[in-house]
């Protein structure tokens, strides 16, 4: 019960303060295209996995680990921007709120020096 009187209070505030909270508009093309060539990656991995079994000189197969590790490399890259995307908006998100609470911190004991100074 408290967490969600903390989280409608939270939306309440961020409203109040008409605060932009939908985030960049870039992550959710990061996010797509750190999907898609995570995607690619393992296709194309694969891809030159099947082919390199079709091969009989070791020259050729030699080419395909190549283009296997390449492919590995555009499959990490895709996860480390879809990554870098998510934890961005969470990041984002728990700013906001820290923002708020030292506001709220700051207005209490400005309140606590007024009340001892009178």
């Amino acid at each position: 019960m408290l967490t969600e009187e903390r989280r409608e209070r939270f939306t309440s505030d961020v409203a109040r303060m008409k605060l932009k909270t939908d985030g960049s508009r870039h992550d959710g093309r990061i996010r797509v295209l750190g999907v898609l060539l995570m995607v690619a990656g393992v296709v194309g991995g694969l891809v030159a996995y099947n082919n390199s079994l079709t091969q009989d000189d070791l020259r050729d197969i030699g080419s395909f680990q190549i283009l296997a590790t390449a492919c590995a490399a555009v499959t990490v890259l895709g996860a480390a921007l879809y990554l870098a995307a998510a934890v961005a908006g969470v990041l984002r998100l728990w700013l906001l709120r820290q923002l708020l609470e030292s506001e709220a911190q700051a207005d209490r004991i400005a309140a606590a020096l007024e009340g001892r100074g009178a």
